[in-house]
């Protein structure tokens, strides 16, 4: 029991080089062992004992590995899972975890029958913002809350050659960047009555969605979850309302620019959030900095391991990542439709 697992990666672009092999190769618990890069071998260059395979089927045929990281577009998300269960490993697959709910809801049955794990690299519940603001609600610093406000706002005016802007199933910034946000909200207030949203192509020539603002509704609460990528001016991260005052917090969560740098997750210092960029409370009477308490994604593989060993409760379920998904399914039916959509309709 002690052994490391066995941990493989599928699939070996931008987000897997810089985020999933660095957290995987830190993790104790795992033992990083193989890839699959259909060209090249450029995880090799940096992970010398890292073994690459050109297919999916030929890592499976040599049992190589227990657990599998699928990090491939979104299209090959529910093919490849559910091949890998099939094949009896376990599964961490980047998000969303399938394009329809219900393809999740055969990876749970899957899953569930053969005792696999399979988990979802939801890596922003670790922000250090979002931790912070676990904490405000947890705390009821604010009194009783009436408003949240999510942002993840970007300037990138010209549109790219990355798949997700291309003409190919689950592109678009909505189930890029919505899947993050709309999991942070129905995280901390469970799921909503009913939303409402506005989905666009607002760049020239954009072929798939590059804006979303959509509203989520509670009984005495409404959550907000926005994201463009022609904002090319500050915007909060957060903006939490409640009766004894507010919350506002600038910056994206300082591992986002770590691991671009590429830097390793290891030590003390990391995900910890300079003063000059903590958030401020505004009360009645004050306004104060706020601490950010630390971002850490290393978390999540921890989990994982430690869920595969029957040590802990996997944080990151398929239950959970499918109501996110019916709620994306219903955010482009309210988008298209104009009209809100209720949880009874779409039974998320």
């Amino acid at each position: 029991m002690n052994t490391p697992i066995r941990t493989a990666l599928v699939g070996y672009g931008s987000v897997a080089e810089k985020m999933h092999t660095p957290l995987i190769s830190v993790c104790p618990d795992l033992d990083f062992v193989a890839v699959v890069e259909r060209n090249g071998n450029r995880c090799e260059e940096k992970f010398p004992n890292v073994r690459t395979f050109r297919s999916l089927e030929a890592l499976l045929e040599g049992d190589f590995a227990d657990l599998i990281c699928i990090t491939t577009p979104n299209e090959f998300h529910f093919p490849m899972a559910k091949q890998c269960l099939l094949a009896g490993k376990h599964v961490v697959i980047d998000k969303p975890v399938t394009i329809y709910s219900h393809e999740a809801a055969e990876l749970e049955e899957i899953a569930a029958q053969k005792k696999l794990v399979c988990s979802i690299f939801h890596n922003r519940r670790y922000d250090g913002d979002f931790r912070t603001l676990q904490k405000l609600v947890a705390d009821q610093t604010l009194g009783d809350l009436v408003y949240l406000e999510s942002h993840f706002d970007r300037f990138r005016p010209t549109v790219s050659e990355n798949w997700r802007e291309k003409d190919v199933p689950g592109n678009g910034i909505t189930y890029d960047l919505g899947s993050h946000l709309i999991d942070q909200v129905v995280l901390l207030f469970g799921k909503p009555d009913s939303i409402f949203s506005d989905i666009q192509k607002q760049r020239k020539n954009a072929i798939a969605d590059d804006y979303f603002d959509i509203s989520l509704f509670y009984p005495s609460f409404k959550a907000r979850v926005t994201a463009g990528v022609l904002v090319n001016a500050p915007t909060p991260k957060f903006l939490l309302l409640g009766q004894k005052g507010s919350y506002q917090k600038f910056y994206l969560d300082v591992q986002e620019q770590a691991f671009k740098d590429g830097r390793i997750p290891e030590g003390k210092d990391w995900g910890v959030d300079p003063e000059e960029r903590w958030g401020k409370l505004y009360l009645e009477n004050e306004t104060i900095p706020y601490p950010t308490l630390n971002g850490d994604y290393r978390i999540f593989y921890q989990n994982v391991a430690d869920a595969i060993r029957k040590e802990a409760e996997l944080q990151v379920t398929l239950p959970q990542t499918i109501s996110v998904l019916k709620i994306i399914e219903a955010a482009f039916k309210s988008a298209g439709e104009g009209r809100k959509i209720t949880s009874n309709e779409s039974n998320w």
